[in-house]
């Protein structure tokens, strides 16, 4: 596993049921107290998930420096479209206040591929 913390934006793709919600959850709620800003971008996934994973920030005290983006799996494709692009937009905001950032996003596996453009797009490289 490639450590990722801060500064690192991560894509992670993964088989279903593989741990991907647990290890960009771990990752935000370890980064207290760091000075960092955390965006978590979740595309495709139940309402319930995000849900879930907002309730554990908001208990664990996540949410005074993490931005949550979330297009359901019931959002219109437009707007799961979108989300993408409104998380690198936050991100790139805060870059140029010089913040770190932690970037943890966990799309729907038939995004894989056109996330992986879009960060070609915006020249941040998966993993760097």
């Amino acid at each position: 596993m490639i450590p990722i913390g801060r500064g690192q934006r991560e894509l992670i793709i993964e088989d279903k049921q593989t741990g991907k919600t647990i290890v960009a959850t771990d990752t935000i709620l370890n980064q207290q107290g760091q000075n960092v800003i955390c965006v978590y971008v979740a595309i495709g996934q139940k309402a319930s998930s995000v849900a879930q994973v907002v309730t554990t920030f908001q208990e664990r005290g996540a949410t005074e420096y993490t931005i949550v983006v979330a297009e359901t799996v019931d959002s219109p494709a437009t707007l799961q479209y979108l989300a993408p692009f409104t998380g690198a937009t936050l991100a790139k905001y805060f870059i140029f206040l010089s913040k770190f950032l932690t970037i943890s996003r966990l799309p729907s596996k038939l995004r894989s591929q056109h996330l992986r453009n879009l960060w070609v797009a915006v020249k941040s490289y998966i993993g760097r």
